[in-house]
Order: C-alpha cells, then structure tokens, then sequence
C-alpha cells in the first residue's frame, strides 16, 4: 500500500469514478489506475469499488468506509508536510483560505492585506466557493481555513470557532414604495418580488424561516451566491433585495437605500473552521488572530490539536474544551443542554465580542 494508491482512490471518487478524468488529474495513465486499485483491493482482500465491465460505478460498502480513511491519511500526510516546512522555513510557505464570496468580497479585503504586509513570501490563495466545497476542502487537506456562515459547523471534522455576527437588510432604490419612515413588515415586505441569495448561502434559511413562520410565501424571482449581483438587479428594478446588511455602502451604493430590517430575520453568525487534528503554519494561527484578537494561536491551537475522535463520532465538540476556552463549537448541541446559537453566542460574548456586526472593519 502506498500514498499513490490513496490519492487515487480519492481522486475517483471526487472525479465520479471517470477513471480517464482521474489519470489526467494525476498526470498518469488510465492503465496505471485501474492497476494500483486492483493492486490495492488484492492487498486488502475486498473490492472497494461496484463494476459493471471495466466501468466503475460506485463504492462497495468496504470502500466507503475507505474514504473516509483515506481522506484522514492525506490530510494526515499534508500536516506532516506542513510540520516539516514550519521549521525549515518560517516565513514562508502557502496559506490556503475557502471562503464564500461575501466574506472575500466585504470581510477579509482588510485582514488579506494586514497579513501581506506582515509576512510578504507566503502565498496566500483564496478560493472562493459554497458552503459545501469549502467543507470538503477542509476535510480533504486542500484548504487550512474555511470561512463561512453555513455547513462548517456540522461537519464532525472540522472545529469552528465564531468569527462575528451579522443582520440581513433591505435594500431598494432610491423613492420605493418600502423607502418610507416607520418599522418594515414581513407583510409589506412579500408584497414585492424578491430578489436574495441562493438557497445555502449567506443565511437563505434564516430568510426562508422568518417567512415560513408568518404564514407568508414570498416570490423570490431571482436568487444568487454574489451580493453585487443582487445588487444591481435591485437597482434595476426587478425586485426588492434581502443581502448581508455588511454588503452595503452608501457611498458605492447611492442608487440604492438600506432598510434595516434586523427585526424581521434571525442574526447569523460567520464561523471560522480548520480541520480536527490538522497541523497548522504559526502564519495561519495569525491568520486567524487578525480576523478576531478574540481568537489568540494559544487557544486556537490547542483547540484544533486536541484529542477529540471521540467527540468527532457523536457530533459534539469537547465540553472540557469549550469550558476552559470559551472559543470552539462542534457541530449540533454544545453538551451543555443549550442550543448550539444560544451557547456559541455566550461564549462568544465571554471571551470579549459583542456579536455585532459593526465590530467588523468595513471595506466597501
């Protein structure tokens, strides 16, 4: 068994078992991958992999199982990697972020330049995807950070600690029948086409919910992942828009006018995430620091460094953990008997944070 055997097994799986479109990935040959997974499977004793011919269509049971000691060997090797470069060179190295578009595009600008100017030979990539890319990069090694306000935290293996809190607005142009003093309703609100964000992202759900919860249907026309293009369909006129109230600035947006309309959705909040157990550059640690002093590397690391397989399988995060840093959250209860939301907020207020929103440096 070797390393090459595991990426090719992971490589067919994430290529949809297109063992053509596996070989190119790898730089190798199809004959060459179908030869290291027979060749594994003799070793093993099972076949991983359901066939019709040569074709490979699915996992067998064992090979699922596989996978996912698969996917933990290569992250396990890359932080092996990571280690090595850490004290061969400090300085420099690469810094892989996952993050959403209205984190790179409204949050990060800011963090992004004070960590260039403090260590100027790492290279920093940024990748920009939804929730759900950004979990699977961070559980297969492809990212060291995520950044996002969906998924992140009910993923077994990641850990997450909040980032900071934020409002959904209102946003119409200038002279809309909604751009008059006094309180907006969900009712007045539903009267108008609405233009948001995709199911997914940037706390759709706590849009949906509040809705659902009024009895009302609001007829979403038209919904994307970048707050700049709900933007300019509002300015358009094709719709009332509900964004990241983050995502607003009255100087770039003067065609438009910002409702508040924090009274109507629930506050979401944004979670940084790294995987359980992964080892992490001193420069990532700082990474992080710069998002939120509220998240210094010694409470960081020990955190995501901590002995938590077991914690991993139940969904929850280690209460011990948790009591002493008032930093991480786990995916689902907080084993505290408190909805995960209620208590990350607590713990978030108790290490110095206010959950609002305007704590965030605005770059727009």
């Amino acid at each position: 068994m070797n390393l090459q055997q595991l990426r090719i097994v992971r490589e067919t799986v994430r290529r949809n078992f297109n063992l053509t479109e596996v070989a190119n990935s790898l730089f190798t040959s199809q004959s060459g991958v179908s030869k290291h997974i027979k060749d594994l499977e003799d070793e093993l004793g099972v076949e991983l992999f359901v066939r019709r011919g040569k074709r490979l269509l699915g996992l067998t049971d064992p090979g699922k199982e596989m996978v996912e000691i698969v996917e933990r060997v290569l992250a396990d090797t890359a932080s092996i990697k990571r280690l090595g470069e850490q004290f061969s060179n400090r300085e420099q190295g690469k810094l892989v972020i996952a993050t959403t578009h209205l984190q790179a595009r409204y949050v990060l600008p800011h963090v992004v330049a004070a960590f260039r100017t403090a260590y100027p030979k790492v290279h920093l990539m940024l990748h920009q995807g939804s929730p759900g890319e950004i979990a699977a990069m961070l559980s297969g090694g492809e990212a060291d950070i995520g950044i996002c306000t969906e998924t992140l935290s009910h993923v077994p293996s990641l850990i997450t600690f909040p980032f900071y809190s934020w409002s959904h607005g209102v946003v119409v142009p200038k002279g809309h029948a909604l751009d008059r003093p006094g309180p907006l309703t969900l009712e007045a609100l539903s009267e108008f086409p609405i233009i948001t964000y995709h199911e997914g992202f940037s706390g759709r759900r706590n849009i949906d919910r509040s809705f659902g919860k009024a009895g009302l249907t609001p007829d979403v026309v038209m919904s994307a992942m970048d707050t700049d293009v709900l933007k300019a369909y509002v300015e358009l006129g094709l719709g009332v828009g509900i964004i990241a109230a983050t995502a607003f600035s009255a100087k770039r947006d003067a065609a438009l006018r910002l409702i508040d309309s924090s009274h109507l959705f629930e506050p979401n909040t944004t979670v940084i995430a790294a995987r359980r157990g992964s080892y992490l550059r001193t420069y990532a640690y700082r990474f992080i620091e710069l998002c939120s002093p509220a998240l210094p590397e010694k409470a960081v690391k020990a955190a995501v460094m901590a002995d938590v397989h077991g914690s991993a399988g139940t969904g929850k995060a280690d209460a011990k953990l948790q009591a002493a840093q008032g930093l991480a959250s786990g995916p689902g209860s907080t084993g505290t008997g408190q909805p995960a939301a209620q208590a990350t907020a607590q713990l978030w207020r108790s290490a110095g944070n206010t959950l609002s929103r305007v704590e965030v440096k605005r770059t727009v």
